[in-house]
């Protein structure tokens, strides 16, 4: 191949190229330009500074050895002396580059190879570069495409001007494709790697299930209706909540569409896989009721620090509301945000048989009083002595059966109780070496001091090192399903607020930290408080 080939057929080529490749026919150009510049150096000699320029217009190639202009050259390959450079051009100063021309070259078949290798290298660099810039920004979309093979399990999918990919675990169970046929995904990923972009697909992503009602429910599309969360068992169930801005206009209804043809389109696409669509609620409480459908719900019992909830259903409803293997409640929890704990009617009056026997139990060791008494106090709503030492005392004369008298040397029986329990408490805490700064901080106890001492926290300084999660404790959400970390002061009613009040106050002793830089610190929440808003 000559330099002086047929031009017309190199311009012909890069366009052909061009087009299959869907890329810029400059980008063609270049790459053809950087092959001959390879190939020229292997002659001319690989120090050379050698540039090759292909005229778009004509295919003209001229080849162009360029030589640095420096006082006194050392290599004549690269470089030409000042005086020299001001011959071929008087403007010429030391740093410029002198252009010099090269003749037309044969390229030997080793050149040859080499160059095609260069061109083959640059044009799939441009490919790929292409295709990572066309669909980096459809992610969260949905795609159609061909079954181009299927290895391992994983299903190749030509899209056109890409292949996607299907892992195993993002294919719907027990769904069988074979090559050529026609699937629809969901684009959740797209990464540029070493061996180019990876369009990662999915059937089983909650939001492929959202992307396809929002094709087969009009309002979805409009906004008029909103998906607010997700929850799928691929292949078996799914929920789906939803909540409509129209006051006329019913969103499960629309969802369902005339005859069940909306949902049964979506159904049909995700291989028969059940949908139950419940109304989206504010209130927690009545969205778990929805979400816990086809099940009745007798009672619910909120306890929003955990995010945790007690459902009480019939004793007849009770599979219903767990479902097949769980799947009902799992899905309702993910649905919900909120883990879910299901009793009956007949588990719940014996947990509350045995609270109240417990309380009253309490009550009898604590206050040295008959059973029938803590019975009564027990039922009245009191839960712990320390709520009988500090309540007011009409509370507890109120009672039926109590006096004032009565009320008065039941409360003075608390506080006596809770005085021998803070001084065998606070000879505990001495015995584990505890020190004595700890009870200036407010709310503190000495049963809570003999829980520091037991974890090795014994000064202010290892307080003021303490997170509000070392004391109130922590729950991390992981696959639908809530697990919980007990803190130091579990056992007791300190919120979290509480904790981290405690905490600052034990750094401001430590010298941690100052008056002005709690100061500081409020001033930047309130700003950010008001940007939020």
């Amino acid at each position: 191949m000559a330099v002086s080939a047929n031009r017309l057929e190199l311009l012909q080529i890069a366009d052909a190229v061009a087009r299959e490749k869907v890329i810029d026919r400059e980008i063609v150009l270049a790459a053809m330009a950087d092959a001959i510049q390879k190939a020229a150096r292997s002659r001319y000699g690989t120090e050379s500074n050698i540039r090759a320029d292909i005229n778009p217009k004509t295919g003209e190639i001229r080849l162009q050895r360029l030589l640095e202009v420096v006082e006194k050259a050392e290599d004549y390959s690269t470089q030409i002396p000042l005086e020299l450079a001001r011959d071929r051009n008087p403007d010429a100063a030391l740093g410029d580059f002198i252009a010099d021309p090269l003749p037309p070259m044969d390229f030997g078949r080793i050149a040859a190879q080499s160059a095609k290798q260069v061109i083959v290298q640059k044009v799939r660099e441009a490919e790929r570069d292409r295709q990572f810039d066309e669909f980096k920004d459809r992610t969260g979309e949905i795609v159609n495409g061909t079954v181009k093979r299927v290895e391992y399990g994983n299903v190749i999918v030509d899209l056109g001007r890409g292949e996607g990919i299907i892992r195993r675990d993002e294919m719907i169970p027990r769904e069988n494709v074979r090559y050529g046929d026609r699937v629809r995904a969901y684009v959740y990923d797209v990464r540029r790697e070493q061996r180019g972009p990876q369009i990662f697909l999915s059937r089983t992503h909650p939001q492929f299930m959202v992307k396809l009602f929002t094709m087969e429910v009009p309002e979805i599309y409009d906004g008029i209706i909103q998906v607010k969360s997700v929850a799928r068992d691929p292949g078996s169930r799914a929920k789906i909540a939803v909540i409509s801005n129209d006051s006329s206009i019913d969103p499960v209804g629309a969802c369902v569409g005339m005859r069940g043809s909306r949902v049964q389109a979506v159904v049909g696409e995700l291989q028969g896989e059940k949908i139950d669509i419940i109304p989206w609620s504010q209130d927690p409480a009545t969205f778990v009721v929805n979400a816990l459908q086809p099940a009745e719900v007798a009672k619910v019992v909120l306890d929003e620090d955990a995010e945790r909830i007690e459902v009480v259903v019939p004793d007849e409803q009770l599979s219903l509301a767990i479902g097949r293997r769980g799947q009902n409640v799992r899905l309702a929890s993910q649905l919900t945000g909120w883990d879910i704990d299901i009793m009956t009617e007949a588990e719940e009056s014996e947990r509350r048989q045995k609270e109240f026997n417990e309380r009253t139990n309490l009550f009898m060791d604590s206050l040295d009083v008959d059973e029938m008494v803590g019975q009564v106090l027990a039922s009245e709503g009191f839960a712990a002595v320390e709520e009988l030492a500090y309540v007011d005392l009409d509370e507890i004369s109120s009672i039926d059966g109590f006096d004032e008298e009565t009320a008065q040397e039941i409360q003075q029986r608390a506080r006596e109780f809770l005085e021998r329990l803070e001084a065998e408490m606070d000879e505990k805490r001495k015995a584990l070496g505890v020190q004595d700064e700890l009870r200036e901080i407010n709310g503190m106890t000495a049963q809570m001091m003999v829980a520091l001492g037991e974890d090795g926290i014994k000064s202010i300084e290892d307080f003021a090192g303490c997170a509000a999660d070392d004391l109130v404790g922590w729950s991390e959400r992981k696959n639908g399903e809530t697990k919980k970390f007990e803190g130091l002061f579990s056992k007791f009613d300190v919120s979290r607020v509480e904790a981290e009040q405690m905490i600052v106050q034990a750094r401001l002793s430590a010298g941690w930290i100052t008056q002005e830089d709690l100061a500081k610190g409020t001033e930047e929440e309130v700003t950010e408080a008001e940007q939020e808003a």
